[in-house]
This record gives C-alpha cells, structure tokens and sequence, in this order.
C-alpha cells in the first residue's frame, strides 16, 4: 500500500507541475499578446493625432493663404484707385 501512494504521490505532483508549467506559458503568452495590443494602440493614437494636428495645421495654411491674397488684391486696387484718381 505504501508504494501505490508514494507512486500516486509522484503521480499527483507531476500533475501539478505539468499544470503549472502550462499556466505559466498561457500566462506569458497572454502578457505577450496584452503588450502587442498595448503597443498598436498606441502607434494608432499617435498616427491619428499626427493626422489631426496635420489637418489642423494645413487648414490654417490655407485660411492664411486666402486672407493674405485678399489683403494683396484690396491693397492692389486701393492702390490703383489712388494711382489712377
């Protein structure tokens, strides 16, 4: 009877070796898989920001570029006026 359970015992502990050895990898693999998400997330917010302050810049190069013709145009005729009145 004494060697049955010392078998069983070994038995038993290599069980949960092999169980704990197994948590371990799912454990690890899900740290590795949490941390690539992680990772993307963030290469994501930073391209959409780099994106938003992007656009917001170009707009205002635009609303810059409109104001300034507009100025040279009223500038011009101003000019003209004075020039030919």
């Amino acid at each position: 009877m004494g060697i049955a359970m010392a078998t069983r015992l070994r038995q038993s502990m290599r069980d949960f070796e092999d169980a704990f050895l197994e948590e371990s990898e799912a454990d690890r693999l899900r740290r590795d898989e949490l941390h690539r998400q992680a990772t993307a997330r963030t290469h994501s917010r930073r391209l959409e920001r780099q994106h938003r302050h992007g656009t917001l810049r170009f707009s205002m190069l635009m609303l810059l570029l409109v104001v300034t013709a507009v100025i040279v145009t009223v500038a011009m005729f101003e000019t003209l006026y004075y020039v030919m009145g």
